[in-house]
């Protein structure tokens, strides 16, 4: 029975490969990014996103030893496509061939284009005989890339200073425009990983000054990290990251909450240790990580210590001494004035965690304990606001979690609950199921109290941190075959106390709906609607207003897409978008057309693009994905009325040397300057020209 497959299945291989063209070691990242995020917006950390994604497609998955929680950490997979592939193995053995993933229930083609780059047949073990340094010099996965950027109009920071009346001259930025970026990696999955990032960003001064903590390079993040060394799980010094349980402690990983996809993005995975290699100069842990498996269960211990960017002010207390408080933690990582690099490494952060963590013989059960303990180098004592009184202030912060997943059949069990050292708990529990072969379903509820306060937390919630809220969401998606798919969710929440820009207590809902259609490989049409439903302060936008009084805000967004491929190598894609905002019984709008084109030739590929936009105000600005040079991202906020294009142009030079190449201009027409403060661009059009290269080690 096994040959007859294998004979099967080498034919369809060989179908497969000679029908559509596919790159095994590449990723459409614009198509995923626009099936996970529904819609874009400005409160998303994409950086910390695109690590996220870039470390699952730099460690593939190994499908002959893998487990249920790795295969749900990339979002793909449905419960029944997961069940269905560990049932196969159990029937059939070992995987022979990635394409034979096509002969096991719920697996289609698309199914399989989609998760091809983050999986592998390949297995390469016997090089771990070797010594370390030998494998790290032969390893063919190592590359070195280099990025530089620049607006090319003239914003205001890098113009000469103006004399104030006092004699004074106004801030300017100290460096030049252009940001400069590289990153160095060599690694090996499930076996080591070793690199370095370095980022200038525009208007940083590229200089070496000890006293003001600048050396070169305005930041620096190292690593170096060692898998699978006997029952040592991981081994990691420099700069890392950690994902346990539903993101109430640890939750770093590859998240992304409510989109499109509407089943397979409530869950987090526990994932444990990985490097960070991100240009963001928070969210990580500076020191060295351990994790040691015996048996069923595995330990990992965090040590940190890292510098963070902070306003440090010296206040009276009470025997009227000075005494040092952090009043704020600067998250820009900018350094281009006075005030900017005076916050620079103003505070040390000291990090001590840990986790601990037991799953059973057949990998179908999951529990967790987490713990974390937090101290600055001063106490913190925020500047005293209405909406902050709950926030966090002190030294030090401890958190500790209970987590837990539960897999039966079809369904998959989750939930952790977590409390901080003010007592303020968090908790999260959900359901993803498949119902059957064309059906499936999610729930998930959560609350989060108003001083329950998480460092390192990235838990499923409608704000951009877990706390003051309250909240159930329901997900679903129908199949009906391989042509049509709908996907709804809704999502009703809640804000028990007030917050920044609703200084009450509020609640709101969202729901999205999108209903895909594929008449054929080469045609992929969808349509997408969302309401979502939030309260703010009125005060906002009419004076003379109470800063008590509330409006629901009601927002509708729409978007029509159609995806057609010409023939090998041509590829369009036009969209019309648009929204419609209700506040306080003032109606607005807003809308954008888009029109790309694209070519693929092997050695170079072309993306070009073109769209034309207005919107009423900010509320209604529109957001399109673009496509950027290799792990760089470009997400504008659309604003008032203008067209924008961009071309991005890739060329293979060698089997060691790509090189990148892209041109982006907005031009509107309702305006003769652009940004504000030093930002402002005087003038109607803003450029940016962008150039990278990747040269790959032992190719």
């Amino acid at each position: 029975m096994k040959k007859w497959w294998v004979t099967y299945l080498v034919f369809f291989h060989f179908y497969v490969l000679n029908a559509q063209t596919y790159r095994k070691n590449e990723i459409n990242i614009e198509k995923l990014i626009e099936e996970l995020f529904a819609m874009q917006q400005d409160d998303e950390d994409y950086e910390n996103v695109y690590e996220g994604l870039l470390q699952l497609f730099l460690n593939p998955i190994h499908l002959n030893k893998t487990n249920p929680e790795e295969l749900k950490s990339i979002y793909i997979l449905n419960p029944f496509q997961i069940n269905s592939f560990f049932e196969y193995k159990k029937a059939f053995g070992d995987l022979m061939s990635i394409y034979e993933l096509q002969a096991i229930p719920g697996f289609d083609l698309q199914t399989i284009y989609k998760i091809i780059p983050f999986v592998t047949l390949e297995d390469r073990s016997e090089t771990s005989n070797r010594p370390l340094w030998e494998r790290i010099s032969r390893e063919r996965d190592a590359y070195f890339l280099f990025r530089q950027n620049r607006v090319l109009e003239t914003r205001r920071g890098f113009t000469p200073p103006d004399t104030l009346s006092n004699g004074r001259l106004t801030s300017r930025y100290l460096g030049d425009p252009n940001n400069l970026y590289a990153r160095f990696r060599i690694q090996h999955s499930k076996d080591f990983s070793l690199g370095f990032t370095i980022d200038k960003d525009p208007g940083e001064e590229f200089v070496w000054d000890p006293n003001t903590k600048r050396y070169g390079f305005n930041f620096l993040s190292y690593h170096f990290t060692l898998y699978n060394q006997k029952k040592w799980k991981t081994l990691t010094i420099g700069d890392f990251q950690a994902q346990f349980g539903q993101g109430l402690v640890y939750g770093a990983g590859f998240s992304v909450g409510k989109g499109a996809e509407t089943i397979t993005t409530v869950r987090r995975s526990s994932i444990g240790l990985r490097p960070y290699t991100g240009a963001m100069e928070f969210g990580f842990f500076r020191g060295v990580g351990a994790t040691y498996k015996h048996k069923n269960i595995e330990a990992t211990l965090i040590a940190s210590q890292a510098p963070r960017d902070g306003n440090v002010q010296a206040v009276l207390d009470t025997l009227e001494q000075e005494d040092l408080v952090i009043t704020s933690l600067q998250l820009s990582g900018l350094h281009r004035t006075p005030t900017e690099i005076a916050y620079k490494d103003q505070v040390r952060e000291r990090n001590l965690g840990g986790n601990i963590q037991y799953t059973n013989q057949n990998k179908k059960l999951q529990l967790g304990i987490n713990t974390l303990f937090t101290k600055y180098s001063q106490n913190f004592q925020r500047n005293p606001q209405i909406y902050n009184q709950f926030e966090f202030s002190g030294p030090q912060n401890y958190i500790q979690s209970l987590y837990f997943s539960y897999n039966f059949q079809n369904y998959y069990l989750f939930g952790e609950s977590a409390r901080s050292k003010s007592g303020g708990f968090g908790s999260v529990i959900g359901l993803m199921s498949s119902l059957g072969k064309n059906i499936d379903f999610s729930m998930l509820w959560r609350k989060f109290d108003r001083n329950f306060h998480t460092f390192y937390g990235n838990a499923f919630s409608e704000n951009t941190r877990p706390i003051n809220e309250r909240g159930i969401y329901l997900g679903l998606n129908f199949r009906p075959n391989i042509r049509y798919n709908w996907s709804i969710y809704y999502d009703q929440f809640k804000f028990p106390w007030i917050k920044f820009r609703t200084y009450a207590p509020s609640q709101g809902h969202e729901w999205l709906t999108r209903f895909t259609y594929r008449p054929s490989k080469a045609t992929l049409l969808f349509f997408q609607f969302r309401e979502e439903s939030k309260a703010r302060n009125i005060s906002e936008t009419r004076p003379f207003q109470s800063t008590y009084q509330l409006s629901q805000g009601k927002k509708w967004n729409y978007v029509v897409n159609l995806d057609y491929k010409v023939n090998e190598n041509w590829s369009i894609k036009s969209r019309v978008m648009g929204s419609r905002f209700d506040f306080d019984n003032q109606i607005t709008k807003g809308f954008a057309i888009s029109q790309d084109l694209n070519a693929d030739y092997q050695k170079w590929r072309i993306s070009t693009r073109l769209v034309l936009f207005q919107t009423d105000n900010y509320d209604n600005r529109q957001y399109i994905y673009e496509r950027n040079v290799l792990w760089a991202f470009s997400i504008p906020a659309l604003q008032g009325q203008g067209m924008r294009y961009y071309t991005l142009a890739q060329y293979r030079v060698s089997q060691k040397l790509t090189i990148w190449a892209r041109f982006s201009r907005t031009i509107y027409s309702d305006r003769e300057g652009i940004g504000s403060g030093l930002q402002t661009i005087e003038g109607n059009r803003q450029t940016e020209a962008i150039f990278q290269l990747r040269y790959q080690f032992n190719r």
